[in-house]
């Protein structure tokens, strides 16, 4: 880590090929402000996934939606690789979303903006039925499981690719919050593990899991 400011302090993100991903964070906020564990195995096995054509396909052209993106990280790793990204996230972490790209810029390859989201909303102003949707450590409040899943529903084709990471925890009530999530989960959508052995070699963890999501067909 090193100093940038009074206010933010950057999370340097190395990668397979190229130059590294520099992420400003702030030194006081809530959430969103910080590179959470979970964001950097999801954004190193994105990169591990295009690089040896693993399971997944090419992140070239595809088109990329992430929600509650934070500081931005997995949007933008999925941008150097290639894809075309809408980052996503409340009014106040626009700011910290712009910084973020603007600061890397010269590594996209692909594309990359920040819109508003706030789940439960309109989805109107977003890419329809993205290729791929990424969510990284967003599940932690109860209120907003049905806004979340809600959005997902909205966003996802039959075609999309649903990756979520998160990171199992054992405190208050996160063990009912995650329950919660995967019985929510499991009406609308297929879900399967990608097992950790699949995960970046460093960048991997028994607490954090990557969920490979697709919509279920309704006849």
């Amino acid at each position: 880590m090193e100093g940038v400011n009074a206010d933010y302090f950057v999370r340097v993100v190395e990668r397979r090929a190229g130059a590294e991903l520099r992420i400003k964070q702030r030194s006081a906020g809530d959430v969103g402000c910080v590179v959470w564990d979970a964001a950097l195995v999801l954004a190193k096995y994105l990169e591990t996934s295009a690089f040896y054509r693993v399971g997944l396909h090419s992140f070239t052209g595809k088109s990329v939606v992430e929600l509650g993106s934070g500081t931005g990280l997995v949007g933008l790793m999925a941008s150097v690789l290639g894809a075309h990204v809408t980052v996503t996230d409340l009014e106040e972490l626009q700011g910290l979303l712009n910084t973020n790209i603007n600061d890397n810029k010269h590594l996209v390859t692909g594309s990359i903006q920040a819109k508003v989201l706030k789940w439960g909303e309109s989805v109107k102003h977003l890419p329809p039925e993205p290729d791929y949707i990424l969510v990284a450590d967003c599940i932690y409040y109860e209120q907003s499981l049905e806004p979340l899943l809600w959005t997902m529903k909205e966003l996802a084709g039959t075609n999309s690719c649903i990756l979520c990471c998160y990171e199992e925890r054992t405190m208050g009530n996160n063990p009912k919050i995650e329950i919660r999530f995967f019985e929510l989960l499991q009406s609308d959508f297929d879900i399967e593990e990608i097992p950790v052995d699949r995960h970046d070699e460093e960048y991997r963890s028994e607490d954090i899991h990557i969920l490979h999501i697709k919509r279920k067909i309704h006849h």
